[in-house]
This record gives structure tokens, sequence and C-alpha cells, in this order.
């Protein structure tokens, strides 16, 4: 088949658009980009709360069929956890078997079970997959997991990665690591962020008392690999006594978030719920940085947090705490401040934001460099490419 013929792709993903989420970003891409090639594209993904299913589905667009299955999220709404993930992996297994016949390919996304149940449906159907490479879960299980949870899960993804026909890396230490579990044939499609939506221009209003001073904020996910926890034992150098700083989001550690700001910053730390990307533009256009963080030896250091490219699409500089890929932009760019993962390196970073806050220029430059280096789009293309190159 030539990749300029029009294809059937199928894309497994127990996470997609709207749901705001690095995955969600890269694969609503890919899929818009296969469908401006004139490709169909069918998304299996779960049921969202509040969104609906059909032609009205928010990710639904010309050529991109988007179908959902109920599915078990944890208290916080995110489908996370061992349990929660089998609820979408089992009935995929069917869903695929029955379901995508005629498919020219499959793209799937972690877990590693579910690249797994796309291996075994790709070898009954005769149809290649193209695996997502965004980051090695039994690198990150190796911190925190029993031995034999890191053993089964080194197995699936190596079992996922060796079956592919081509594997997509969003970075080079991604793809070495790839490699290094059996992959044969690894791409690099560096990750994005949608640009337009996240952009001061375009950011949807949102009232909250927190706007009356200025505030650092974390937007995202909070796990105990990224260690969120430094930023609010940062706020106990006295130079920042007066500092706020907000978590929008939540995650695995947000109860023991909230139960240290109390203790170190009582009335200074702020936790708001999860919004649409537009809301959380519009935080982030508004702080004074945007804090990321990745706590050193948790199966992370290579990885290339996506919330960097959000924050600095809205015009907003960043404070980098821990290792990985992203320090070298941000110095050799100049696109905010580096630190350590320990709160006194963190607090003499935050102390600088305040001294020296980002100016127009700034932000308008930070957000030029990211429209030319990290647009989704280009993410998109890169990624769909891929696909179309393994026939």
């Amino acid at each position: 088949m030539s990749a300029t013929s029009a294809l059937k792709v199928v894309i497994a993903t127990r996470i997609y658009t709207p749901e705001p989420a690095a995955a969600s970003f890269r694969l609503s891409a890919l899929a818009g980009a296969l469908a401006n090639k004139g490709h169909k594209v069918r998304v299996m993904t779960a049921s969202l709360p509040g969104i609906d299913v059909g032609p009205n589905d928010p990710g639904a667009r010309t050529g991109v069929r988007v179908e959902r299955a109920p599915v078990l999220r944890d208290k916080t709404g995110y489908l996370r956890g061992y349990i929660p993930y089998l609820s979408f992996d089992i009935p995929l297994f069917f869903r695929l078997l029955w379901g995508v016949k005629g498919a020219d390919a499959i793209v799937v996304e972690p877990p590693p079970t579910t690249g797994c149940v796309v291996r075994v449906v790709s070898k009954v159907l005769g149809i290649p997959y193209v695996a997502y490479c965004p980051d090695i879960w039994s690198d990150a299980a190796a911190q925190n997991a029993p031995m034999w949870v890191v053993r089964l899960l080194r197995l699936a993804e190596s079992f996922t990665l060796r079956g592919a026909q081509r594997v997509i890396a969003v970075s080079e230490q991604m793809a070495h690591r790839a490699r290094e579990l059996g992959a044969k044939d690894v791409r690099l499609a560096i990750n994005g962020i949608d640009t337009a939506v996240f952009s001061p221009q375009n950011a949807e209003k949102v009232d909250d008392p927190v706007f009356d001073s200025p505030f650092f904020l974390y937007a995202g996910t909070t796990s105990e690999w990224q260690g969120p926890d430094v930023f609010i034992r940062a706020l106990s150098d006295p130079a920042l006594k007066d500092a706020q700083l907000v978590f929008l989001g939540s995650g695995t550690v947000t109860d023991a978030l909230k139960e240290l700001a109390l203790e170190i910053a009582p009335g200074r730390v702020h936790f708001r719920d999860k919004v649409t990307p537009e809301q959380a533009a519009y935080w982030q256009s508004r702080a004074l940085a945007c804090l990321v963080s990745i706590r050193p030896g948790f199966g992370y250091d290579y990885a290339y947090p996506t919330k960097v490219f959000s924050a600095l699409s809205c015009g907003t500089p960043v404070v980098y705490a821990g290792p990985g890929p992203a320090r070298e932009d941000i110095a050799t760019e100049n696109l905010g401040h580096l630190a350590e993962h320990t709160p006194e390196s963190v607090a003499q970073a935050l102390v600088s934001v305040l001294a020296a806050p980002a100016d127009d220029d700034m932000r308008q430059r930070v957000r030029l460099w990211t429209i030319e280096n990290h647009s989704i789009d280009v993410t998109g293309i890169n990624a769909a490419t891929i696909v179309e190159g393994i026939f």
C-alpha cells in the first residue's frame, strides 16, 4: 500500500480530548493530521462524565470518529490505577477484535496493559500497530513498587514495544530506552502544545480572589514522581513570607500537599480543581511563573513535562526544579529559572522571580519560541508521517 493511499487508522487510548493531558493533546493532533491527509481515524477511548458521545463528541471532527466506553475512575475523576486500567483494557480487547476488521493500522498509547491488548489483537487480525512511547512505566515503578510489579510492567512494555511495527518516542532519551526494551524501529515526534488554546488572547477569563495578588502557579497533575511538595517547602524561606502559590488540578499527593501547606504556609497555598484548557490558559497567563518539577531518581529523569510548553505558550516563564532535558532549553533560551529539587534551591529561584518579574517583552519572546519550536501541529504532522511510513 502506498503511503499516499487513504488509510483507516484506529487509535486506542484510555485518555483523549477534551480531558486535559499531554496524551490527549498529542493524540488529538495525530488524529487531526491524519484526517487532514485524507485518512479515516477511529479513536477508541474512555467515557468522560458530562461529555456527549457520537457526532457531538468534542473530540470528533471531519475524518475522526470517537467511540467511548464506560470505565472506573478514581475519586479525583482520573482513570488511574491497575483496576481502572483493566476496566478499559478488557472491554477494549473485544471492541478491537470485533470492530477494527478492515483497519490498516492501530496506534496505541500506554499503559503497558493496553499495549499488550493491542499486540494480541494485532496478531489475531494481522493488523500492524504503532506504539507511542511518552515514558517508561517500569522505570518509574522501580522507585516505589514491589519488584514483582516492576518485572511484570517491564515484560508488558517490552512485549508491546517489540511487537510494534514502529515506535514513536517523544525524546531522544525515551527513544534510547525503547530500543533497550526491544523496539526495532523508533522515530521521534517531540511533544508540543496547542499554542492556539494555550494563549493569553484566547484564554477564558476566570473570576477568583487569588488574582488580587501576584502568585506562582503549579498547573496539572500532582504525583510522587514530580515531588511538587518542594514548592510548598520553599515558602518557609523568610524572603517568601508573602508569596502566594496556587495548585491547579489534583493528583495522588494532593491531600498530603494540603496538610503540608497548613503546616508551612497557612493561607498562602490555594488549591483549585482542574479546569478546561482555555481556563487553565488564563491561570497560566496571569501567574508570575509556572512551576514544574521532577523528583530525581524516580524513573522520570529523562522526561520533558508538557506543562513547560503550556506555560511558555501562555507567555509565562517557568521555574523548573529537578533533572531532565528541559533544563537545557530553559538555560539556553532564557525561558525561566532553574533549581535543584531542594527547598533551598527552589526558594532562591522564586526570590529571583519576585525581584525581576517577566516583562511584556520576555512574555512575548517565550511564547514565540514555543510557537516556533513546540507547536502541537508539528508534533501531529510528524507522528502522522511516522504512521504513514509503515506502508
